[in-house]
């Protein structure tokens, strides 16, 4: 083949080729970066526009997308279910509560470390766990759930975690010079620390581990004939899954300001599950609206049936979870791809 002919079979194939997805003009990835952009410069507005408790809110609930993108990358994006993340929550919390209570370390520092701990111990959490798949699995990570608090009240270790009266600690003060008051200083703070989580997470999930993760949970068998090491891959996983969580675990102590084995009870370990199934499995931006569902619809639900009778406000909660999931299947972040690429098919400018 001559290259005048290799040049016009090239030129036939980009012409054959269906255009990229469009709305206006402009690609579709476009329009999605720029809609991320526009989310976390509204983010980074929001202690301006509103009080400090809201601020306060808010900080909660991007702690929770923590959690919530943590327990993600462990189920929606390596098939392996679990039901005791909370204890990874508390096991971060304690770890950073002590740190600073009992050692007088820097909170800053107390991040890091708490993640750390929590990685050793989701790791090796992780190795009893490979023999065991589905609801065998979730059964083993719920008597972890169960079995972290009460191991927090055991008179051996009440020296360092404070037994049933928890820790109390002193909330962090704003840096001088920056004009921010206390809970808009921990509420950047804490973005700083999601957004560069998501990021780590997008670039784990996009690279050669993403795409082993993935292949382990479509077809654990296929991807061990196609020389996956599995074994290492789900601890690994199941690490870095502890370790994200510890991370939020560890900024609600310090945001809070306040430590307790009942704070960490089975339902935060199923309210992260829930997050996780209302923002989309398998979506990193989806983390974000399942960290503002677990923080606010309870309390919608609770004002809600207040008006009607205090003993049903989970009755509505379970109402709302159940409309959500029979509407969007696949998560608010799976409705609003959803949306925009009905947009782009039909909004666009007619060809």
């Amino acid at each position: 083949m001559t290259p005048g002919s290799s040049s016009a079979v090239t030129a036939a194939a980009r012409a054959a080729s269906p255009p990229a997805p469009a709305w206006f003009g402009l690609p579709l990835g476009w329009w999605r970066r720029m809609l991320q952009l526009l989310g976390i410069v509204a983010i980074l507005a929001m202690p301006v526009l509103l009080q400090d408790f809201s601020v306060f809110q808010l900080t909660q609930a991007a702690i929770y997308a923590i959690a919530i993108l943590g327990l993600n990358l462990l189920t929606g994006f390596n098939g392996q279910f679990s039901l005791g993340h909370g204890a990874f929550y508390a096991i971060g919390a304690y770890a950073a509560a002590i740190l600073m209570d009992r050692f007088g370390v820097p909170y800053a520092w107390t991040i890091p470390a708490a993640a750390l701990v929590s990685f050793v111990v989701g790791f090796a959490f992780g190795f009893p766990a490979l023999r065991l798949e589905g609801l065998y699995l979730a059964l083993a990570t719920f008597a972890l759930a169960v079995a972290v608090p009460q191991l927090l009240k055991f008179s051996a270790f009440e020296q360092y975690t404070g037994g049933v009266q928890g820790i109390v600690l002193r909330k962090p003060s704003a840096p001088a010079g920056l004009g921010l008051s206390d809970d808009q200083w921990l509420y950047y703070l804490t973005v700083a620390v999601m957004l560069v989580l998501f990021v780590l997470a997008a670039n784990l999930v996009r690279g050669r581990t993403g795409r082993a993760m993935i292949a382990i949970r479509d077809n654990p068998m296929a991807a061990s004939a196609m020389g996956i090491n599995t074994p290492l891959y789900k601890t690994l996983v199941f690490g870095v899954s502890a370790a994200y969580t510890g991370i939020a675990g560890a900024l609600s102590a310090i945001v809070i300001g306040y430590v307790a084995p009942d704070s960490f009870t089975f339902f935060l370990s199923v309210g992260l599950l829930v997050g996780v199934v209302v923002g989309g499995l398998g979506s990193i931006p989806g983390a974000i609206f399942g960290g503002l569902f677990v923080l606010y619809v309870p309390n919608l639900a609770e004002a809600f049936a207040g008006g009607l009778s205090k003993g049903l406000s989970w009755a509505a909660y379970g109402l709302i979870l159940i409309l959500i999931v029979y509407v969007m299947p696949s998560g608010l972040a799976g409705l609003i791809d959803l949306l925009v690429k009905r947009a782009v098919r039909h909004g666009g400018p007619k060809g």
